[in-house]
């Protein structure tokens, strides 16, 4: 008892040092072991404006800045620091993926997927990134020119830039689709002639460049903005409008979950609200992310589940079947620490889109910190084949989601 009001009271006292606390610039990073023993602990590390990257046992683990080792410390909360560099060397990953796409291999393999499917696949610019680089959408239907018609779905991958396999695992399903199509699977030419199928890969084109710009893996989380006071960057996945700033962000511009001067301040998610709201039938929506393994559904921003008891029912059932499939835990978003201003909170919050975001492999990395962003150009295609099916299920299910609770409506596509 008395070791948990210690946790409690040096909880308060974190948030309290970094509300207060200084702004400036650090570019000293480390990955921090942290106690917290449950959701309210771990969300009051993230109101504190520290990026909690995964939990294990009892501890978080967060990629943070001297500053905030200090605090921590200061706290009684911290069991362990590692300078970054000396994380990297630790575990010794591959130099070189050569299979990870940058932002120019990423376009071009996308011009070239869609000049040779012109019959079922489209590209478009969304709209530019704060550098100008375009934000591309694939939309594949077998009827292209009337796919606003039909049931409509969404994929987006690349909201923060370090988590390069939620690029590579939307780009592998364009792939796939187009090449089973051409190849005569029927469940595909089924699913691909009946829906309209929106794919957004790098939503975060100017923090994915800068990642990897440099040779070596910068742990970069956010886009590129110039804050005006040394630091960059804001995190698109705290900048979306629905209860944007109510918790698990930060106002603080330094900050891995720095939640931007306002809502939908950013071009990036502003070009995502844009498209969404330009192609009205969309019923589901599924983001990419790294890391830990997890199926996650609305709500981010408060522990309480969906008010609407048949929307949390089609979420829960959904999340619970596909994990049948990828062997990931599905829970509330809010389960794991209360995160506002987040994509899928938004899509269903505002739209009532059944949203979900996957949290992809692994499940955790050696000593719970980094690697699980840099795991290795062979884990790719193991990662598209396990969510596939999932993939798939979502696909099936945009005429009507909520058929999952009844067995006797049949699918409008054979399997």
């Amino acid at each position: 008892m008395q070791g948990r009001k210690f946790i409690v009271l040096g909880l308060s006292a974190l948030a309290l040092i970094l509300t207060v606390g200084a702004t400036q610039k650090d570019n000293n990073k480390y990955w921090l072991k942290i106690k917290a023993n449950n959701k309210y602990e771990r969300t009051q590390i993230a109101n504190a404006g520290i990026a909690i990257e995964t939990s294990v046992d009892g501890w978080v683990y967060a990629y943070g800045s001297s500053n905030e080792k200090s605090l921590l410390e200061k706290a009684g909360l911290l069991d362990l620091a590692l300078p970054s560099s000396d994380f990297f060397n630790l575990l010794d990953f591959p130099s070189k993926d050569s299979n990870f796409h940058n932002y120019a291999e990423l376009t071009e393999a996308l011009q070239n997927l869609v000049r040779q499917n012109p019959q079922i696949a489209q590209l478009y610019s969304i709209g530019k990134s704060h550098e100008g680089r375009e934000i591309w959408a694939v939309q594949i239907s077998g009827q292209i020119n009337e796919a606003s018609q039909l049931p409509g779905i969404i994929y987006m991958g690349g909201h923060h830039a370090r988590e390069h396999l939620s690029v590579e695992t939307p780009l592998g399903y364009i792939k796939y689709l187009l090449e089973s199509y051409n190849q005569g699977n029927e469940r595909i030419q089924a699913l691909v002639n009946s829906r309209d199928i929106h794919i957004i890969p790098a939503v975060n084109p100017d923090g994915l460049e800068f990642d990897v710009a440099s040779g070596r893996y910068q742990m970069w989380r956010k886009n590129r903005k110039t804050n005006g006071d040394g630091t960059f960057g804001v995190d698109l996945n705290r900048n979306y409008g629905f209860m944007w700033g109510t918790g698990g962000s930060s106002k603080n511009t330094s900050s891995d979950i720095y939640m931007g001067k306002s809502p939908f301040s950013e071009p990036e998610t502003q070009a995502i609200k844009n498209y969404v709201e330009t192609h009205k039938n969309i019923t589901i929506l599924l983001s990419f992310h790294t890391f830990s393994e997890l199926i996650l559904y609305p709500w981010g921003h408060k522990y309480n589940g969906i008010e609407n008891l048949r929307d949390q029912q089609v979420h829960a059932t959904m999340a619970a079947k596909m994990a049948e499939w990828n062997r990931y835990s599905p829970q509330q978003s809010s389960e794991l620490y209360i995160a506002s201003g987040d994509t899928t909170d938004w899509s269903y919050g505002t739209y009532k889109i059944i949203s979900f975001t996957f949290e992809l492999d692994p499940t955790q990395s050696a000593g719970g910190g980094g690697g699980g962003f840099y795991p290795g150009d062979e884990i790719i295609p193991n990662v598209i084949q396990k969510n596939l099916e999932p993939v798939l299920y979502l696909l099936e299910h945009a005429d009507n989601p909520y058929r999952v609770l009844d067995t006797r409506i049949s699918p409008i596509v054979p399997l």
